[in-house]
């Protein structure tokens, strides 16, 4: 069974930082695609980065060169570092795996993010 359960979500002052971790259990992070996506308020959910079981890495327009997204093999976790943070991150960030063997998907519960100014 899959899991993956996300945390370190919270409020953060604009111009400030929060690291999301998300911790996967039956799928390893480094063999298959890992995402974050966010879902703000009346909004659709988007998709904030990606990165693939080869290490290649995506990001949305939005947050390319604020955010990194990486995985760490040893605590099967992939993580969400979210520098320069503005009014518009605040959303309810999701984690999202990509079985590369059957396709199918997978979704954390989400964890808040709200950027106070």
């Amino acid at each position: 069974q899959v899991q993956l359960v996300e945390s370190g979500g919270g409020l953060v002052q604009a111009g400030g930082s929060l690291r999301l971790s998300c911790r996967a259990a039956g799928i390893g992070v480094s063999s298959n695609t890992l995402s974050w996506y966010r879902q703000a308020p009346g909004k659709q959910r988007e998709l904030v980065a990606t990165i693939t079981s080869g290490g290649s890495t995506k990001y949305g327009d939005s947050v390319t060169g604020r955010f990194t997204i990486s995985t760490e093999n040893a605590k099967n976790t992939v993580w969400l570092q979210m520098n320069s943070l503005k009014l518009e991150d605040t959303a309810v960030y999701y984690c999202n795996a990509v079985s590369t063997l059957s396709h199918l998907n997978y979704w954390g519960q989400g964890t808040q993010v709200t950027v106070s100014s």
